[in-house]
């Protein structure tokens, strides 16, 4: 009998409980700590010296977030009492310990520059180019975590006066019109609709994203309003390779739907991967839509009953029961539903009431209808793929403190969630190649 071997299945988990040295180099041997360090470095000689091991610095600031240590004073004293550490990091024995102030330095500058974006983004390129990511799937998610200040108490607004009651004269609706059309033009790009984004750049849509500390909230899951603090990240995250495509630091406050046309742009832009579908829940159910086909949750908004279509909008027959999904025509972009398997019992099937075929075109509704159809077991095979963004989002709270921000401004706190999706990608590249490490292994 022939013995099947099962391939090595090495996740984060295992990663983690490698020895140090070990788990250090597999995780940042992933980033270019060449360019970062030329990033932070002094570009010249002039002025006073600069002693600090810069590169040593970068290394000990992923380990603080590998290793769980909560601040910048916790880690200082580690590298003071343990030796080995200090080695493990890039340290010489002969280097002094940077002080508080110095990593700050560090954080200033990495905040001066894109750098932590771009390398996040070497990282997945380099995932794709050895293999590991082929997804045809992304899931789009929002995560909330609370800013390290309480927030300031609120301004009371004074008393508008009271509105002239009765209908608008010609005059009077036209001109407010216009003073409605020109507020929303100089309103910030993310106090507008959604359909402002289509046009504006990918550059331009991630310099605009807010990203001061503000009030959010949520429903949990018992339907009640969670209220936080703080900020949001949104991530793109492919639904088989569990990485993250693309992720997006904001304030609390930002709408989910308006983070995913910057998160799919920058996936289409940038990294040019061949998806099929987009999955999302109810928080991004609006109408603009890109490119791949979207599987998101319907968002009922106080709508009222359909008359003549079920609740995944398929039509129904004259006794109401739902016409079954068959197929979709990518040409003319049409639905495909025939008859409901309850015609072949029903005394009406041959009096002519009832359609055999119906036809749905998908632009007629970009919301209600999609391909696959609502209902269809394909389409809910595809809403499954959604959990592995919640997955990632369980990840950088359980292992990479997105939590323990130590910031107190927007700015210092989108280098924390930077540095965590880097290190979280990074962590994940290291594990596929120790997995293909250990699968070539069995083989031989």
């Amino acid at each position: 009998m022939t013995i099947i071997r099962q391939p090595s299945l090495f996740g984060i988990q295992e990663l983690f409980d490698m020895e140090p040295t070990q788990k250090y180099e597999a995780i940042i041997s992933a980033v270019d700590l060449d360019s970062m360090y030329h990033q932070v470095a002094k570009k010249s000689r002039l002025g006073a010296p600069e002693e600090l091991n810069y590169a040593a610095m970068i290394i000990s600031t992923f380990v603080r977030y590998i290793e769980r240590i909560p601040t910048m004073k916790d880690l200082i004293k580690r590298l003071h009492d343990d030796l080995a550490f200090k080695l493990n990091c890039g340290f010489l024995v002969s280097d002094h310990v940077p002080s508080e102030s110095s990593y700050s330095r560090l954080i200033t500058k990495l905040e001066e520059s894109d750098i932590l974006e771009k390398e996040q983004e070497k990282v997945v390129l380099q995932a794709i180019a050895e293999g590991f990511i082929t997804d045809d799937t992304v899931a789009i998610d929002a995560t909330h975590f609370e800013a390290r200040d309480q927030a300031q108490p609120k301004e009371e607004k004074p008393k508008s006066e009271p509105q002239k009651r009765g209908r608008k004269s010609k005059d009077e609706r036209d001109g407010w019109l216009k003073e409605q059309a020109e507020t929303e033009a100089n309103l910030p790009l993310y106090d507008r609709k959604i359909v402002a984004q289509l046009d504006v750049p990918l550059a331009e849509l991630r310099a605009e994203v807010p990203q001061d500390p503000k009030w959010g909230v949520k429903k949990n899951s018992e339907g009640q309003n969670v209220f936080w603090f703080g900020y949001k990240g949104h991530l793109a995250v492919g639904t088989s390779s569990q990485y993250i495509l693309q992720a997006l630091f904001s304030s609390g406050s930002l709408n989910d739907g308006k983070a995913a046309i910057p998160l799919l742009k920058g996936i289409q832009e940038r990294l040019h991967l061949p998806l099929r579908y987009q999955t999302m829940d109810a928080g991004y159910d609006y109408e603009p839509r890109m490119g791949q086909q979207s599987v998101i949750a319907y968002n009922k908004r106080n709508e009222g009953e359909i008359i003549g279509y079920d609740k995944h909008f398929a039509p129904t027959c004259f006794r109401e029961h739902s016409y079954r999904y068959d197929s979709f025509d990518p040409k003319y972009e049409t639905l495909k539903y025939t008859r409901p398997k309850e015609c072949s019992d029903c005394p009406l099937a041959n009096e002519g009431i009832c359609q055999k075929v119906y036809k749905v075109k998908i632009t007629s509704d970009l919301r209600r209808y999609t391909a696959p159809a609502r209902g269809s077991q394909a389409w809910k095979n595809i809403f499954k793929r959604r959990t592995a963004v919640e997955r990632v989002n369980a990840y950088l709270k359980e292992f990479f403190q997105l939590n323990n921000v130590r910031y107190r401004t927007g700015k210092r706190a989108k280098i924390h969630f930077d540095m965590v999706t880097l290190i979280y990608n990074a962590s994940k590249l290291a594990a596929d190649r120790i997995n293909v490490q250990l699968n070539q292994q069995q083989v031989a």
